[in-house]
């Protein structure tokens, strides 16, 4: 398994990269739809989690029922688009 560091510098080399083949106005276009992406990722994660948990206020709940995600103000992410 990669340590923190040498996943940091296989990122930076990832990015520099991508970044020398465009203009920095559209790299951020690239980079913020990236952050939002794993925002949307991890937010469903966590509440994925708490409903497949079935405790608390989450019992009887479904985790792949969309309705769930919408009622906790989360994107449902379909399984085939899922990290």
């Amino acid at each position: 398994m990669a340590s923190n560091n040498e996943l940091e510098k296989t990122l930076w080399a990832a990015a520099d990269k991508l970044r020398s083949n465009m203009d920095a106005a559209e790299y951020k276009h690239v980079v913020l739809g990236l952050i939002f992406l794993k925002y949307i990722s991890d937010a469903f994660n966590d509440l994925y989690q708490k409903l497949a948990e079935n405790k608390g206020e989450y019992e009887g709940s479904d985790p792949e029922d969309p309705d769930e995600y919408l009622a906790n103000n989360v994107f449902f992410v379909p399984e085939k688009a899922r990290w």
